[in-house]
């Protein structure tokens, strides 16, 4: 499973949580329509901070991944750079080899 499906997951679960949650307070704790009211809307203030909290701890992961990524490719670029000029090297001196013999 990718961070991707992970992170919607758990919007996911928390979203269904939250409404759920928010359903039961209204069944079995009745209060005034202005209370009622106030409450819906401090619950959702805070599932959108948490909604927040969770996309930015996503994005950040999503940074750590790529700026990983970046530098296991560039390791590898390097290593292969350098095993490029060794087989260079080594074509370099097989043909020097093969001259000498010519020449001789």
């Amino acid at each position: 499973m990718s961070d991707r499906d992970s992170a919607s997951d758990v919007l996911m679960a928390f979203l269904i949580g939250g409404v759920t949650g928010a359903a039961v307070a209204l069944l079995f704790a009745p209060r005034s329509g202005e209370e009622t009211r106030e409450m819906i809307s401090d619950a959702a203030r805070e599932g959108t901070r948490r909604a927040r909290d969770a996309a930015d701890r996503g994005r950040e992961l999503g940074e750590r991944a790529m700026e990983r990524g970046r530098r296991l490719v560039d390791d590898a670029a390097e290593a292969v750079s350098r095993q490029g000029e060794r087989a260079a090297e080594g074509l370099e001196k097989a043909a020097r080899s093969v001259k000498e013999l010519r020449d001789r």
